[in-house]
């Protein structure tokens, strides 16, 4: 297969989708997005996805020589920065609905599970992360600072759902 610069695809920007689990499904990566709210703004260090792999080697009696190998944990994530300081970041940030211009703080609440969608363009290519099942289940410090914006850092574990964690789509390699 010859060298091809026209298959490297830079992140230059994205969105980042909010829904709850009975939000409609997107079937491409261009499909209209249905029971989603975006989030706005990430901060320029995008989005970072996480897949974890834990696996243990099945080594043989006779001569010690690795066998098998098999996955015995596996997770993704996706951790990112929103920058705007709107309804639906803020409930996702602290995990809980505001009601009059009011949110109460529990440290423990997550917000449930929702569906997520992450965008990622390049000129006309999209790549598009659907999970039907996430949660946020980390946040990032806050920092009030100077001349600093007030972000909210949030990591979105995905959870299994029908045997996957997510559907990827690649807009430049869709049929």
């Amino acid at each position: 297969m010859a060298l091809s610069a026209e298959n490297v695809n830079v992140a230059v920007t994205g969105k980042v989708y909010i829904g709850e689990t009975t939000a409609a499904a997107p079937t491409a990566s261009d499909s209209t997005l249905t029971g989603f709210t975006e989030l706005g703004y990430v901060s320029s260090d995008g989005i970072t996805v996480n897949r974890e792999r834990s696996t243990n080697q099945i080594r043989a009696f006779q001569n010690a020589d690795l066998v098998r190998e098999v996955v015995t944990e596996a997770s993704a994530s996706y951790t990112f920065m929103m920058l705007e300081s709107k309804i639906e970041v803020i409930e996702a940030y602290f995990g809980a609905e505001m009601v009059g211009g009011k949110i109460e703080l529990n440290p423990s609440n997550t917000g449930g599970r929702k569906s997520f969608v992450f965008d990622i363009v390049d000129g006309d290519d999209v790549i598009r992360h659907y999970v039907p099942l996430g949660e946020v289940t980390q946040v990032e410090a806050q920092t009030f600072a100077n001349g600093e914006a007030i972000m909210y850092g949030v990591t979105v574990t995905a959870y299994s759902s029908n045997d996957r964690v997510a559907d990827v789509f690649y807009g430049a390699l869709e049929a």
